[in-house]
């Protein structure tokens, strides 16, 4: 079966979270993602988050057989600080459309794997250098996580509890944006290619990808000087509390489904106060909180899905593989692993009626496709042995 990214290959030098998310998504869709990991682990650092810093290779193997982030991914592990394992690097390059990284702006060229050297070797390269503040400003050297960005970007001023203390978001908003953008921008480079010939830089932020997000509010404070973002009142966009100690998320925006929410909890006379402020807003508000605690959280959603308002169950993480509407879209898949069974992971979002995304392999051991990788670039197995020995790679 033909897939949309069939025939590009891409080295993917990135660890942790946000770089394998991004390389995961194009994976899934035929790309050829080969990893190249250090073949030591480095406090954590060396691989995807998923992957088990130490462990017997059962349960390597059984980590695996869970591991989104590197299903579908090669495995090729050279220790880029020595000039062997550089010089399959640079080979490697030659046949590649892509070159992934997500080190501190520098890094990669102390390594002597920075844009200027591959691009040199090949033209055409995309390359793409994710990073927390750009590679350039002067931020780019700060160090820092999901949550610095996202408070850079805003996201966290937006998000306060009812004492008005900024909070941190639930999840990593920064490193997923960062990721769906990285896929956006290696994927216009590629298309970009078709047009001029010339690979380029494909430079992308945290923090940048995390201000995308706060498109919304920004643009309204930049045309108004009014901070935050007013979608909704409270009486439409909230949470409740049920009967059964669950919750049931509101977003009866608009003004006829806001009227089928007051009509299906038996409520019509609140239906003139969708805009209710001050005390008025406080009567109402306690209207609907005394009226959703009299029913659970299931029974409200049964009576939500026939009114046709915007109504759903707040599940728990525990919850969210059993929902049927998931599972129908294949959003938890189940596949079989080899020694592990039946193990279920993360379905694939994006959803091609003619190519679409399918699982192909489980996430690789470190240095599984090694060899392999080096057969194909012209080593022999004594080369490959003697590389082994020197410390340059790791053959699984």
């Amino acid at each position: 079966m033909t897939q949309a990214l069939d025939g590009i290959r891409i080295l993917d030098l990135t660890r942790l979270g946000p770089g394998p998310f991004a390389s995961m998504i194009m994976a899934d869709m035929g790309a050829e993602v080969i990893k190249i990991e250090e073949p030591e682990p480095r406090g954590g650092l060396g691989s995807d988050i998923l992957t088990p810093t130490t462990g017997t290779e059962a349960e390597l193997e059984n980590a695996s057989a869970f591991n989104c982030l590197g299903r579908n991914k090669k495995s090729c592990a050279l220790n880029l600080k020595l000039s062997e394992a550089k010089e399959i690097f640079y080979k490697l390059v030659t046949t590649a459309d892509a070159v992934f990284e997500g080190y501190r702006p520098g890094v990669v060229k102390r390594l002597g794997v920075d844009y200027e050297t591959v691009s040199n070797i090949n033209p055409k390269i995309i390359y793409c250098s994710i990073s927390g503040f750009g590679q350039d400003g002067p931020y780019s050297q700060l160090p820092g996580h999901d949550p610095n960005y996202a408070a850079i970007a805003g996201l966290v001023g937006l998000n306060r509890d009812g004492n008005g203390k900024p909070m941190p978001i639930g999840i990593p908003v920064a490193d997923m944006s960062v990721a769906l953008h990285a896929v956006i921008g290696i994927l216009c480079g590629i298309m970009a290619r078709e047009k001029t010939g010339r690979g380029q830089h494909v430079d992308i932020s945290f923090t940048d990808s995390a201000l995308d997000f706060a498109c919304f509010p920004l643009s309204q404070f930049l045309g108004t000087g009014v901070s935050g973002l007013t979608i909704a009142p409270p009486t439409v966009l909230n949470t409740f509390e049920t009967k059964d100690g669950k919750f049931i998320a509101t977003g009866a925006i608009e003004t006829y489904f806001w009227e089928r929410f007051c009509c299906a909890i038996g409520r019509e006379d609140i239906i003139p106060y969708q805009f209710a402020e001050g005390e008025k807003l406080d009567e109402v508000l306690s209207i609907i909180k005394e009226t959703i605690l009299t029913k659970t959280r299931d029974e409200w959603f049964e009576i939500m899905k026939e009114a046709d308002t915007c109504i759903t169950p707040v599940l728990e993480m525990d919850e969210v593989p059993n929902d049927p509407q998931l599972l129908h879209r294949n959003m938890i898949m189940e596949v079989e692993h080899p020694t592990v069974g039946r193990a279920k992971q993360l379905g694939m979002s994006i959803k091609l009626s003619d190519t679409p995304a399918k699982f192909r392999n489980f996430a690789p051991l470190l240095g599984e496709h090694t060899g392999e990788i080096l057969k194909e670039l012209g080593y022999t197995e004594d080369q490959v042995k003697e590389l082994q020995d020197q410390g340059a790679i790791k053959v699984k």
